[in-house]
């Protein structure tokens, strides 16, 4: 069974495992990067079946105007059965509809956005990191 929860805190080997098994591009070798890159997060979102990690939503919002989704992932086994969706739709249940949302997607997942609700942005801007 399949269920969706805010975490308050987290394992981080758990975590490292959904990572990888997610096959989205972060430092998973760096255990300290990955660890602030997790404790700096204001909202974990997570996906649970029978109580293993299977997805999760790594959000930072202010919880009045916006929230950034940061990482977006599932295993990959489990992959298109609606679990990201759901995981999304979370976000805007705990946020509030008042609270819109924001992602940076890989070009990998460029056609998943807009089926699930998402409009392309034509307005952003970035500085890219050195590593």
């Amino acid at each position: 069974m399949l269920s969706y929860q805010v975490e308050s805190s987290f394992d981080l080997e758990e975590m490292l495992t959904l990572y990888k098994a997610s096959g989205i591009n972060r430092p998973t070798e760096d255990k300290s990067r990955m660890a602030t890159l997790l404790s700096s997060a204001n909202l974990l979102l997570t996906a649970r079946q029978d109580g293993k990690l299977v997805g999760l939503a790594r959000c930072m919002t202010d919880k009045a105007w916006v929230v950034y989704i940061c990482d977006l992932l599932v295993d990959k086994s489990l992959q298109q059965q609606g679990i990201g969706k759901e995981l999304l739709r979370q976000v805007q249940v705990v946020t509030g509809p008042q609270v819109q949302q924001l992602l940076h997607s890989a070009e990998s997942a460029m056609s998943y956005y807009p089926k699930v609700g998402y409009q392309l942005c034509h307005n952003a801007f970035v500085v890219r990191r050195e590593s």
